[in-house]
């Protein structure tokens, strides 16, 4: 869509103008749908004729414009955004600890720390509190911009598999991308304490031999990797899609990345979040986000049991087995391009306007409390520093 032409264009009309190529018919009309609604307060739905005028008595003729409804109609969806960052924030960070202080209170083997994220006591109160805890931190704020938008179900969620080679391309980017990323922070905190304290419960046996961390680990790997997708990739990003598919790219991977509340691992989970991002919107899926998100946390999982199996050898082990991801994800790559380089296909929705996107940009993150919700989440991982 482009609105910039004052002079050629005489009919704006911003959901007409939007360009739906990139999605299937069906989630098309949907879309079109829920933003043709007038009184969808987060739809983006301006239509204006620029040789007509409305006279408003006590007010004269009335100007509108495009582009004050669509800085107004960003700063209510970022609005609802940061509200639920800050659900998210509140329950990992408050919620999780008072509920496990609680059972503590009533005699159940689980302690916490309000500087520590992973409780301590008994693996089984262990691995069913990180489980709660991992359902209710996602389900809490998805739920709440799930009813605020009030998006259909089909519309909510892209799930027709249009490209099946832009899933493998994103697969093969996430990882080369989790190989780079990573090196820095080679696993997460979560992970690494996780691991340490089911292969200190009894040093004779393997992790593996213990049914709570088998559980865990599907756990982690499966359903927080869809449960966290739905809500990135979700309700939220179609909204912020009426502004450009990089625009809702670039809001939900900053989202994704500052709630990881850890300044070592904000790279590589900005940048996943941005290719399961793309990855979704090029094949039509949002199974192609949860596979990438999948892979990110098998990789991570297999770097510890790497270091755990061969202390001896562990960074020939473990650079080896980095290497090796990277060019296997990088060679893909370069394959699925050269494949699809005659295709010329553009599976990224174009978007211009008379806000620029830093305009767009500055507008999303000045949006209250989106400021607080990050100034929170910064906090946050400057303590896990210190601490």
């Amino acid at each position: 869509m482009d609105l910039t032409d004052t002079s050629a264009e005489t009919i704006i009309n911003v959901v007409d103008q939007f360009d739906y190529s990139t999605q299937n018919d069906n989630y098309n009309a949907k879309f079109r749908a829920w933003r043709k609604n007038k009184e969808n307060p987060y739809a983006f739905n301006f239509k204006l004729n620029r040789k007509e005028s409305v006279f408003v008595e006590g007010k004269g003729f009335e100007t509108k414009s495009a582009s004050a409804t669509e800085q107004s109609i960003i700063s209510r969806i970022m609005n609802i955004a940061g509200i639920a960052m800050l659900i998210w924030i509140f329950t990992d960070n408050i919620l999780s600890k008072l509920i496990i202080s609680v059972f503590d209170a009533l005699g159940f083997d689980i302690h916490t720390s309000f500087f520590s994220p992973v409780p301590y006591g008994g693996s089984n109160q262990i691995i069913t509190s990180l489980i709660v805890i991992g359902i209710v931190r996602i389900l809490l704020p998805a739920t709440y911009i799930h009813f605020k938008l009030r998006m259909p179900r089909r519309l909510e969620f892209m799930t027709s598999l249009n490209h099946a080679s832009d899933l493998l391309g994103a697969i093969c980017m996430a990882m080369a991308v989790s190989a780079v990323f990573s090196l820095p922070n080679i696993y997460t905190n979560r992970t690494r304490q996780v691991f340490d304290y089911f292969r200190n419960i009894n040093a004779d046996i393997s992790v593996w031999d213990q049914e709570q961390f088998v559980v865990y680990t599907i756990f982690d790997i499966v359903i927080i990797s869809v449960l966290s997708e739905l809500f990135f990739r979700g309700a939220i990003f179609g909204a912020l899609r009426q502004f450009g598919d990089v625009f809702a790219v670039i809001i939900t991977s900053v989202m994704s990345a500052l709630l990881t509340q850890d300044l070592r691992e904000l790279p590589a989970a900005l940048m996943i979040s941005a290719v399961a991002s793309v990855g979704m919107l090029r094949s039509g899926s949002i199974f192609t986000a949860i596979f990438v998100q999948m892979i990110f946390k098998m990789y991570r999982l297999a770097l510890v049991l790497l270091e755990a199996a061969s202390p001896d050898k562990v960074f020939l082990k473990r650079n080896t087995f980095i290497l090796v991801f990277f060019i296997i994800g990088a060679v893909g790559m370069i394959a699925l391009y050269l494949f699809n380089k005659k295709k010329k296909l553009h599976r990224i929705a174009k978007y211009t306007s008379e806000v620029t996107m830093p305009e767009r940009l500055l507008i999303a993150f000045k949006s209250f409390p989106v400021p607080a919700a990050v100034c929170i989440c910064l906090l946050a991982a400057l303590i896990k520093i210190v601490l």
